[in-house]
């Protein structure tokens, strides 16, 4: 009797997959969203649930808490180790990892409920568990938001039934705040970045825009962009591999449709994901970044399911074709980087270069509106095309910057510090007072935008003017060296000029408020004796009343020009705090 209960036993653990934990093995793992048929999606304690008590049943998975979000709860990390080992360390050196981030716009829930099912099945077996790569998500990113439940803010999505909010528990849109990190959320994501430090990363999106036949469109980062051996990698490999493995799984997939407003067939170009986005933060670090939009129009069990194709093909991909690869590749790519004496901070598009789609789409024309009694646009479903259109993907460098081999950040400017600490840039401290040559940039010119944007007046078209200086440092400075991982996150930030530079967020405002001033009528007679005493002053005084009217009917323009140059006007104003050491 005891040996027969024995071989019951013995066969009973092995009728069970290795992996599992089975004394809790008591779960049903069917998701919300397949129990509805393809119309709902979980609440955010329902997915937390889901994935504590998945890994409470499976090895292959842990689920740990990571910082904090606005909503003042945890930002949480899952991750599927086919050996369960959990140690990023070892990890990095041994597998590719794939990070996926889900919910960053909550009402865009299809990779919530994708992931879901997709960790399940790499777990319990029904899909076949990669043996090179790691794979990890962001169950649910912008929590404020998905707490924020309702039924009506996606006007033109169909389904899920209801739904979280775009906006996070202070109204951020997450979707833009990964450079500036207004956000606890962009904070905790940045941490959870530099702890996995992934090779290849997903958003997972649902589109607004134009109609069209397709439920799934790309949108890679940016490849020129990108640069170098990752860019060409991206391009020309990892693109085409992940399309043709989607199209031989049925599915059809076209880049991003980046119109707005008229019909795809009149042409569209690749967005441009600066490091505000989520993939533009992540190329800062040459990850290889891929946000997935599925079509708002289309059926949401339809997008679900497109969306966990995808993500299957994508590790299918890495798995068996590049797992070799991706990390000499994005080694190679920072090397590249560093070894360059100059780095693009603005780009355009480059009209010489395009490619050409055989786009699938919907007849559109243009109708008057019973309405408004103006056009509008509208789409006919029952007249499907496939058409050559124009897709302009290809961008080129409008503007770069000489490389310093170093950067000084007085010690003042925490704010700066604490972002850079937090995203890994390794910097060392001034032991003394000192003076050191460096380069120094004043702001020439700038524009700032009239409307508010994610909680700032933000600055663009900034341009600089240069000067050598030599700047008395004080102890506890900090000086960053540009030769480094964090090389191009260093760039992106502190060069004023480019796109989403600390300057242009509004980080460095005060220096562009002049501090101190004059009285006209004590300042005048000194003017004056300042002009006697300066023969080349006086010249370009002299000059200026003859050549500009306004400047000579103005007494405050004349008394302002001489207050400048006098040592009464401060010098931190419109100097550019961080300093460049060229050599």
């Amino acid at each position: 009797m005891k040996k027969l209960l024995f071989l019951c036993s013995f066969t009973l653990f092995f009728a069970c997959t290795s992996e599992q934990k089975d004394s809790k093995n008591t779960f049903d793992f069917t998701t919300t969203f397949e129990k509805s048929g393809g119309t709902q999606t979980p609440t955010y304690p329902e997915v937390i649930n889901y994935y504590e008590n998945l890994a409470d049943s499976y090895t292959q998975i842990q689920l740990e808490t990571i910082g904090n979000t606005d909503s003042g709860k945890p930002l949480h990390l899952v991750t599927f180790t086919p050996d369960g080992n959990f140690d990023f360390d070892t990890i990095r050196k041994e597998k590719t990892v794939l990070l996926i981030n889900n919910g960053i716009h909550p009402g865009e829930s299809d990779g919530i409920d994708a992931t879901m099912m997709l960790f399940r099945d790499l777990a319990n077996g029904t899909k076949k568990a990669p043996k090179n790569v790691v794979i990890t998500a962001i169950p649910v990113y912008n929590v404020g938001g998905s707490l924020n439940r309702n039924s009506g803010t996606r006007a033109n999505q169909n389904g899920p039934e209801a739904y979280g909010f775009r906006g996070n528990a202070r109204n951020y849109d997450l979707n833009r705040d990964f450079i500036k990190s207004d956000t606890r959320n962009a904070k905790a994501f940045a941490t959870i970045f530099h702890k996995v430090q992934p090779d290849v990363f997903v958003d997972n999106h649902v589109s607004n825009g134009a109609d069209y036949q397709y439920t799934l469109t790309h949108l890679f980062t940016q490849h020129n962009k990108l640069g170098h051996e990752a860019g060409n990698f991206l391009h020309k490999t990892m693109m085409p591999d992940l399309e043709k493995t989607l199209q031989q799984n049925n599915w059809d997939i076209t880049p991003y449709v980046n119109v707005f407003g008229s019909t795809p067939e009149a042409g569209f170009s690749q967005f441009m994901d600066s490091p505000r986005y989520s993939t533009g933060y992540t190329t800062l670090f040459n990850t290889l970044g891929l946000m997935v939009e599925t079509h708002m129009l289309k059926p949401y069990k339809q997008r679900v399911e497109g969306t966990y194709a995808l993500m299957d093909a994508l590790i299918e991909n890495i798995e068996t074709k590049h797992h070799k690869d991706i990390k000499s590749i994005r080694a190679k790519t920072h090397t590249s980087f560093v070894n360059a004496k100059t780095y693009p901070v603005q780009w355009e598009l480059d009209k010489n270069n395009t490619t050409t789609l055989n786009f699938k789409g919907y007849e559109g024309h243009f109708i008057e509106s019973d309405l408004t009694g103006q056009k509008r646009l509208q789409y006919d479903a029952t007249k499907p095309f496939t058409k050559e259109v124009t897709y302009s993907n290809y961008f080129k460098s409008k503007k770069e910057v000489v490389v310093p081999k170093a950067y000084v950040i007085p010690k003042g400017w925490h704010d700066i510090i604490e972002l850079l600490q937090l995203n890994n840039v390794a910097m060392t401290t001034l032991k003394k007072d000192t003076i050191i040559s460096v380069e120094t940039y004043y702001i020439k010119d700038f524009k700032t935008y009239t409307n508010p944007y994610e909680g700032h007046y933000t600055h663009y078209n900034t341009e600089v003017k240069k000067t050598a200086q030599n700047i008395g440092f004080t102890e506890g400075d900090f000086i960053v060296q540009t030769n480094q991982t964090a090389f191009r996150y260093l760039l992106e930030t502190l060069e004023p000029e480019a796109v989403d530079s600390f300057f242009n967020w509004n980080f460095f405002d005060t220096i562009l408020q002049q501090k101190e001033g004059f009285s006209a009528y004590v300042f005048e007679d000194e003017a004056k004796e300042l002009l006697a005493n300066n023969a080349v002053w006086q010249k370009e005084f002299n000059e200026l009343k003859a050549s500009d009217e306004k400047f000579t009917n103005s007494a405050s323009q004349q008394l302002r020009w001489i207050y400048k140059k006098s040592d009464h006007y401060e010098k931190a104003h419109m100097r550019y705090p961080i300093f460049r050491i060229l050599k």
